[in-house]
Formats: C-alpha cells, structure tokens, sequence
C-alpha cells in the first residue's frame, strides 16, 4: 500500500516538472522565433534538445560621416536670378513674365552658359576696352576660367586623364603669356594678377638626376676640357717665344 502511494506521488510530482519544462521550452522557443524575425537576435537558432539562447545584438549608433568640403567653385557667385548672356543686353526680357524670365534666367541654364558668363565676367575686369577681344590680357582671363572649371572637375573625376592633361596645355599656354607681359609691361601684368587671383611663381632652375653615367661624362669632358686650354697656352708661350726670338734679330741686324 505504501509503496503504491509513493510511486504515484513520484508519478504525480514528475508530470508537473515535465509539464513545466514542455511550457518553458514552448515559450523559449515562440520568443527566439520572434526575436529572430524582427533582427533583434543573431545566431544559431535554438535547437529541440538545449534552450540555450543567443545574446540579443547591440546595434549602437553609427557616427555622422562629415561630408568633404572642398574649394568653392567659381560659378558660386554667379546669382540664380541673373539673365543669361544672350538676353542679359534685351530690354523685353527685363519686363516679362516671372515664368518666362526665370525660364532665361541662370537658374535653369546648363554649366557651359554659366561658365561663358564667368569668362565674360573677367575679360571684362582686364580688357583695355570694349572691343578688345584679342589681347594678351584677355587671353589669360579666357585661360583662367578654363583651368579654374577644370580643377572642379578633376576634383570630383581624379581619373579623368584627357581633362588633366587639357589643364596642364592650358597651364603651360598661361605662364608663357604672363612670363611674356610680364617682361613687356609689368605694370598690367600686376594689375592682372591681381584683378584675377593668379599667383605667378619663377620657373624651378634646372635640375638634372646625376646619374654615374652623367657624372662619367662630365668629369671626362672636363679632363678633355683641361687638355684643350693646355694646349692653346703651349701653343701661346711657342708663339710669344718666337716673336722675341724675331724682333731680337732684328734687333740685333740693326745694331749692327
């Protein structure tokens, strides 16, 4: 009798744990589903025979990329509101329409219209009068806005390779102008620089890598070098020696 009752006592108190574990598995596993689904959790999913669970994933706040700021551009000036260069001289086109006048304003204009008024823009600060379209200061301003427009672009397009080296052509056309007014009029070619912002700087003198080939050679050509003007000063002293020894017998012939 005793030993039927404790083994339904030991029966009774084995269901309840297994029916607390089947809740708490049931339960567990309904969690890491749902934790799962929502990207809370990561990691291996929870198996049938362990109720380990996988720490949840701590997502911190990423920081704030800072936005590179470049140079400003030369056209940052240039307001939305002005006409373009076609019908900036029209009187009609001051008094039209608001549509129709931003229509020919700058705020819809392409970059080449904008950067076309920017050239106009410095011809106008350097030129010698109305109708000089020719002249070397105008060239350089005309140079100018071309290098300035490619510097932005090379800024955003490094690897652009025909663009860098239409740069540097225009680069190279600039400095022989300025090196060429500047020897000519030095007073415009100060005003010029300083109406366009260009720093002018002396070309680097001239470098050569001395290579042991080169130094070889130069030290030869000064051996050869030395020889030479040894030679012409013999030759000097045998013909000062043979003038004195001719003017000391016509000396002599007429002493006597």
């Amino acid at each position: 009798m005793f030993s039927s009752c404790g083994l339904r006592a030991v029966l009774k108190s084995a269901g309840g744990v297994f029916r607390e574990s089947s809740a708490l598995y049931t339960a567990v596993s309904a969690r890491a589903s749902t934790c799962s689904g929502s990207g809370l959790l990561s990691g291996p999913a929870v198996s049938k025979g362990s109720f380990a669970v996988a720490p949840p994933a701590r997502h911190y706040a990423r920081v704030a990329k800072k936005k590179k700021t470049g140079p400003e551009s030369q056209l940052g000036d240039l307001l939305p509101t002005m006409l373009k260069m076609d019908y900036a001289a029209v009187p009609l086109a001051q008094s039209t329409d608001d549509l129709v006048k931003r229509l020919l304003s700058l705020e819809l204009a392409s970059h080449s219209e904008k950067l076309q008024l920017k050239k106009e823009q410095l011809i106008a600060k350097v030129q010698r009068d109305e109708n000089d379209r020719n002249s070397v200061e105008v060239q350089v301003a005309i140079l100018t806005a071309r290098i300035r427009n490619y510097q932005e672009h090379l800024q955003k397009h490094h690897k652009d390779k025909a663009n860098k080296r239409r740069m540097l052509m225009a680069i190279d056309r600039r400095k022989k102008l300025l090196k060429n007014l500047r020897l000519v009029r030095f007073d415009t070619f100060e005003r010029v620089c300083e109406q366009l912002g260009i720093t002018y700087t002396f070309p680097p003198e001239y470098y050569r890598r001395a290579t042991r080939r080169w130094l070889a050679k130069k030290e030869f050509c000064i051996k050869v070098f030395k020889a030479v003007q040894k030679q012409k000063a013999e030759q000097k002293m045998k013909q000062r020696s043979g003038t004195t020894e001719t003017e000391a017998k016509a000396s002599e012939a007429q002493t006597q």
